[in-house]
């Protein structure tokens, strides 16, 4: 059973971990992707269509920098005018800053970690929604972190840009609801993907004791719930932050 068959997803940060596992996730399931990530290669693009023709959907890469809102606006330009009925939006794409106090931390770095897990995603949203709206449907899936929930000490800003995300969907699914939209969140753990190589060993150990489950979560685990989300299957679900860290 194909979950999203028929459906047109927007995907940001396709090129890699979690949103790469969401990518595939989604295309197994029959849905048609505008993939969005930062940069293009032969490789990338080779894989796109691999894609596409292994599960006979159509992915249409869309290259932009999240940092740069003239671009944004280009990229969400180009999906519109295309007149697509589209149907769910994942917002993934996330940097992750150096594990240091706040009282160490420029306020440079705070700021390039919001624009990027925050800002951008507002722009996108907006963008997106014109046709949501028209639509008078749509499914928003928003990436959180338990970052943003539980506040361990230390990345400040990646964590208040989390917490900011799941204020952000909590806000919006109560004002987006007259249009019979969706806004949910997603809130992984520890997951198997190149950031957790940014984390210190002792701190990695630390969440792998608190975890029931006492591994990392693996990236396909969290791209389930966001085809969830995003089906037919969650036509009730709105306004929910969900965990998925193996029982932290």
């Amino acid at each position: 059973m194909m979950l999203l068959q028929g459906k047109t997803a927007v995907i940001t940060g396709c090129s890699r971990g979690i949103g790469k596992s969401i990518l595939e996730a989604y295309a197994e399931n029959g849905a048609n992707i505008w993939a969005c990530s930062r940069t293009s290669s032969e490789e990338y693009q080779h894989y796109l269509q691999e894609l596409s023709e292994r599960h006979s959907v159509q992915i249409t890469p869309v290259f932009f920098d999240m940092t740069d809102c003239e671009q944004v606006a280009q990229a969400m330009k180009q999906i519109l005018a295309s007149h697509d009925h589209l149907d769910i939006l994942v917002n993934n794409a996330g940097i992750v800053s150096k594990n240091a106090l706040f009282q160490l931390t420029p306020m440079k770095t705070i700021k390039e970690v919001f624009e990027v897990n925050f800002f951008a995603h507002l722009l996108i949203t907006q963008y997106i929604l014109k046709a949501m709206t028209r639509q008078n449907s749509g499914s928003i899936i928003n990436m959180a972190s338990i970052a943003g929930i539980d506040g361990e000490p230390g990345q400040l800003e990646y964590v208040c840009s989390k917490a900011a995300i799941i204020g952000a969907t909590r806000k919006l699914s109560r004002e987006l609801s007259f249009a019979h939209i969706r806004v949910n969140a997603i809130a992984p753990g520890i997951t198997d993907t190149d950031m957790i190589g940014q984390m210190s060993e002792d701190v990695l150990n630390r969440f792998m004791q608190q975890c029931s489950l006492k591994r990392p979560a693996r990236p396909e685990e969290i791209a389930r719930v966001a085809v969830f989300l995003g089906s037919d299957m969650a036509s009730y679900v709105n306004g929910q932050v969900i965990r998925v860290d193996g029982g932290l």
